[in-house]
């Protein structure tokens, strides 16, 4: 009987599971999809009930492959969507839905936190100002909102690690996940005590912080039973979506020079770094990374989710791929420009009130050029965010991810707009892979992480750059009559 390993990445639209080999071979995938809720404009929520359920499946169907081909699981990893809020009583139950990574009810919790601990001071602490879609302006919230509901939290979770307690009745995290909530001390890893004083909030409302790569404990019988999967299986903490993702391509932060661009629902820009050194205003995020150093973090809220709203909402007989082909088949937007802020933007802006624009129409345009226009906005708003990350990282080349990273054209603009080299890779390994390798040491595959990491890495194929010169300097003069500079004007 052949081993592997599991991971499991919960995302926004649905949870995946995959089983490797010791030398990465997928032997085994599944996933199941669950409703996003949006209660009222700019709240998104999702339910973790329905998170528990599709996760329950899932790694029923893929225990089902592992069975007929002879396969045993010996560790599982987990990673996840970031900055999610999953509020528990006393007896372990949910409360209430989990607001997402992309909320922004949070506006007066997030003036709250700055005026109880001076801006630069918590950057300081955390790596990070605060900001409206992180774990601790929910909690805040929650206690303004629903006074009720926070009496009786006594944990609150990030997404996977609610996974995690389902799994094996224990609380913990990691830091790459943890330093994305606005409390975690980024040089001890450990919960910033004085923080959350300031903030009234019990430290021990927050899991255990462990490695990326613990075993946070073993699968309990009643889960087994229901998924077939070996009692006492070992669950690994693992590593929030952008980090495992990371690690999933080799990302070290040994070696700094190489990093990654999404095109998921939001575009990230990933840039590993040895050390602490966070944007002295906070305009990009720093995390800790799962391979146990750093990462520079830029997050734009709207890339490929903005192509799915536009051919959802406009286009919703088309294919994206006849909406790529359109675009790709004209020399520019001709002077059409799209600001992609349809869900406010993080980096560098950090504004929830922005919101999104097309101008510069005529009667000469359409489709093609509206398309374009929303590529290459999407592309100008990472660039906006390297511009902060520049200074401060060693990238040289991008490694591309993400359902937007199969258009070589879309990356073409990105490799433009950034004047970095990106690199296709012909496997997109993604925050599941990297769970699963985060698990490996535990099962016995590698020494360790960087062991894993070297071996499982994939090769990428560079993309030509496309001249974008132009169409930034109309997104660059259309931005700054809604933002000054990259100052907050109403967080």
């Amino acid at each position: 009987m052949a081993e592997v390993v599991l991971g499991l990445d919960l995302g926004t639209s649905g949870v995946k599971v995959v089983a490797l080999s010791a030398s990465g071979e997928l032997v085994a995938h599944a996933s199941r999809h669950y409703p996003l809720l949006t209660p009222h404009p700019g709240w998104t929520e999702q339910r973790p009930e329905d998170w528990a359920a599709a996760t329950l499946a899932a790694l029923g169907d893929v225990t089902g492959q592992l069975r007929e081909s002879g396969h045993i699981p010996q560790a599982l990893g987990l990673s996840g969507q970031m900055h999610g809020a999953v509020f528990l009583d006393a007896g372990g139950e949910v409360i209430r839905p989990a607001p997402l990574w992309n909320d922004q009810r949070t506006g007066v919790a997030v003036a709250e936190i700055e005026a109880a601990i001076p801006r630069a001071e918590l950057i300081a602490r955390t790596g990070n100002r605060a900001v409206s879609g992180f774990q601790l302006p929910k909690l805040l919230w929650l206690r303004q909102a629903e006074p009720e509901n926070f009496s009786r939290v006594r944990r609150v979770l990030l997404p996977k690690d609610y996974l995690g307690f389902l799994l094996t009745g224990t609380f913990c995290t990691e830091p790459s996940d943890a330093s994305g909530i606005g409390a975690l001390n980024l040089a001890s890893k450990t919960w910033d005590r004085d923080v959350l004083d300031a903030l009234r909030l019990d430290v021990a409302l927050f899991p255990e912080v462990v490695d990326s790569w613990a075993v946070v404990g073993q699968l309990l019988p009643e889960i087994a039973a229901q998924t077939g999967l070996p009692p006492g299986l070992s669950i690994v903490a693992g590593g929030g979506d952008n980090a495992a993702a990371g690690v999933a391509l080799g990302l070290s932060s040994q070696r700094p020079e190489l990093g990654s661009v999404s095109l998921g629902t939001s575009g990230v820009l990933f840039a590993p770094l040895a050390e602490p050194t966070p944007d002295p205003e906070g305009r990009v995020h720093l995390f800790a990374h799962a391979d146990g150093g750093y990462n520079l973090l830029g997050v734009t809220l709207s890339a490929a989710g903005a192509l799915q709203w536009f051919r959802d909402k406009l286009a919703p007989e088309t294919s994206f791929q006849t909406l790529l082909d359109e675009a790709a088949s004209i020399d520019s937007a001709e002077g059409v420009t799209f600001l992609p802020f349809l869900s406010g933007e993080r980096s560098p802006h950090m504004n929830p009130d922005l919101r999104a624009s097309f101008s510069g129409l005529s009667l000469a345009h359409g489709r093609p050029q509206l398309v374009r226009a929303l590529l290459e906005g999407a592309a100008f708003a990472l660039a906006d965010t390297y511009d902060v990350m520049r200074p401060l990282s060693d990238l040289k080349t991008l490694l591309a991810t993400g359902g937007g990273a199969r258009s070589a054209f879309w990356l073409g603009l990105v490799a433009g707009a950034l004047k970095l080299g990106v690199q296709q890779v012909a496997h997109e390994p993604g925050a599941a892979e990297g769970a699963a390798m985060l698990a490996m040491p535990a099962a016995g595959f590698y020494p360790d992480v960087q062991a894993v990491m070297s071996a499982l890495a994939p090769v990428g194929q560079l993309v030509p750059a496309l001249n974008v010169a132009g169409s930034l300097a109309s997104y660059q003069a259309e931005r700054a009559k809604v933002v000054t500079g990259n100052r907050v004007e109403n967080i």
